[in-house]
């Protein structure tokens, strides 16, 4: 019972963590877009504009509910939920922080589920979520939805296999696809006369994932399912009030999560430099957690931010150039990386 009842509270402050940084990335975007472009951005909604994803929410919760009389109703209402549903459910198996040991023995474990297929876990939830914005372009009944959800699903599937095969390399070297095993592995900064994070001995594999990862998160300068140019608002063209805001916040949770997944595989997780000295110096095994946490929380920020430097800096894609790169270029480069990982892996550490 008390396992049950600490994984619901652990479920309810990811669930609720996850939306209000959701929220407050939507400000985070236009104060970014603010700076780069010399404007002073959201200003008006509370100090410093902070209230403004507020009244954005309170917009979307009182517009008015509107179903397109020749759309696919159960399909339409169904989309955005699945891209909701597909997005929170990511976050399940990221390992916030280190096993806490209380007092009396008990240990706190700071992730819902470590299961040893959390990689493939990851793909096959992500793979899903393109369904969410498939139903909801078809259903709407309208020809630029549906070439929008149609650009998506192509655009995923491209992008799937890349990021696949530079995973395998890292799978390669760690021997798991367990996430917190991985995260375990690149324990503190240094180890062994060489950095322990991933990063440092996957850099091409960590380029293409990331990537890859602008790809499947439909962000600039790989956001040709919603490129207002071309089609409109895209595939969410005919969604309003919280229909609408679902795919939008559906959209920033993948952003948090996507930030947490890369920061798990490539940059240690919540393993800091001088980690080891930090806990012996402190003696107090919730506040070393709480420490690791919040390095894991800004190491998250930090590339999200990253995320939205690049949609500000570098101008669209063309579609027939998005698939080029895809499959011309990012899908020799993962498989060139996974044959010099395993050849160095083979000469090297698996000596008798």
């Amino acid at each position: 019972m008390a396992f049950l009842i600490e994984k619901i509270l652990l479920i309810t402050v990811i669930l609720f963590g996850s939306l209000g940084i959701a929220m407050y990335a939507t400000w985070g975007e236009r104060k970014v877009a603010a700076v780069m472009q010399d404007r002073l951005g959201p200003d008006r909604a509370g100090p410093f504009g902070l209230l403004q994803p507020l009244a954005d929410g309170l917009k979307l919760f009182m517009k008015e509910e509107i179903i397109p009389d020749r759309s696919t109703k159960f399909l339409f209402i169904l989309g955005p939920c699945l891209s909701m549903l597909t997005a929170l459910m990511t976050s399940a198996i990221v390992p916030w922080g280190p096993d806490f040991v209380a007092a009396s023995g008990h240990i706190f474990t700071l992730q819902v589920a470590d299961i040893n297929i959390g990689v493939l876990y990851v793909f096959g939830v992500v793979s899903l979520g393109v369904y969410g914005i498939m139903l909801g372009g078809w259903a709407s009944n309208n020809k630029f939805s549906l070439l929008s959800s149609i650009r998506s699903a192509s655009q995923a599937i491209s992008y799937e296999l890349p990021m696949g095969i530079s995973l395998i390399a890292l799978l390669m070297m760690t021997g798991t696809l367990s996430l917190r095993e991985i995260v375990q592995q690149q324990h503190g900064f240094w180890a062994d006369g060489y950095f322990s994070w991933n990063f440092f001995k996957q850099p091409l594999g960590f380029i293409i994932f990331l990537t890859c990862s602008f790809a499947e998160l439909n962000r600039a300068p790989f956001d040709l399912p919603e490129c207002e140019s071309e089609l409109n608002m895209g595939y969410h063209q005919e969604y309003s009030s919280m229909k609408l805001g679902f795919y939008l916040f559906a959209e920033y949770i993948n952003l948090f999560v996507s930030s947490a997944i890369l920061i798990t595989l490539f940059f240690g997780g919540y393993n800091f430099p001088f980690m080891d000295q930090v806990a012996t110096g402190l003696n107090s095994p919730i506040l070393f957690t709480l420490i690791c946490v919040l390095a894991f929380m800004t190491k998250v920020i930090c590339m999200i931010l990253f995320f939205m430097f690049v949609r500000w800096t570098l101008p669209r894609f063309r579609f027939d150039q998005l698939m080029k790169l895809g499959w011309k270029s990012l899908i020799p480069l993962a498989l060139v990386n996974m044959l010099i990982t395993a050849a160095v892996i083979l000469l090297f550490f698996n000596k008798p």
